[in-house]
């Protein structure tokens, strides 16, 4: 055993020694996790990209047939119409689906966020729209 003044210098000399290979073993442990927190923010940032694809074309297609004299085909055509050019890869298998109750439009807008997970197909999107119907009044005339 040293002497007692020198106590310090023999723990401190032996931990260097014995920790050899310790950092390579946190490494094995903690880089998965990483990995996975990685993939994990990429995959989340794709899904609220498609999201805001999707809600871009519903409110392109809501605005166009709430228009005067519009009709809701004229919304799906507009919304299909922004998908075809924006939508990429980002937002698979889409559809959208106009309909009216005569008061208000609404177009809404589903498809597929692609993944980065193999083996999954991608997480489902649908985003809505609506708005009051364009319709002509006469001033004074009560509605």
């Amino acid at each position: 055993m040293p002497r007692p003044e020198r106590l310090a210098d023999w723990w401190q000399g032996r931990r260097w020694h014995d920790d050899r290979g310790d950092t390579s073993i946190q490494m094995a442990i903690i880089f998965p996790f990483v990995l996975l927190a990685t993939v994990a923010v990429i995959q989340a940032s794709m899904w609220y990209y498609a999201r805001q694809i999707a809600l871009t074309a519903a409110r392109e297609g809501a605005t166009a047939a709430r228009a005067y004299q519009a009709g809701t085909a004229d919304g799906a055509a507009q919304a299909r119409s922004v998908l075809e050019r924006t939508a990429g890869d980002s937002l698979r298998g889409y559809h959208v689906v106009a309909g009216s109750n005569g008061q208000r439009v609404q177009v809404q807008v589903s498809g597929t966020a692609i993944s980065m997970i193999p083996g999954v197909s991608g997480l489902h999107v649908t985003q809505s729209a609506s708005g009051a119907v364009e319709r002509w009044t006469v001033p004074g005339a009560g509605g």
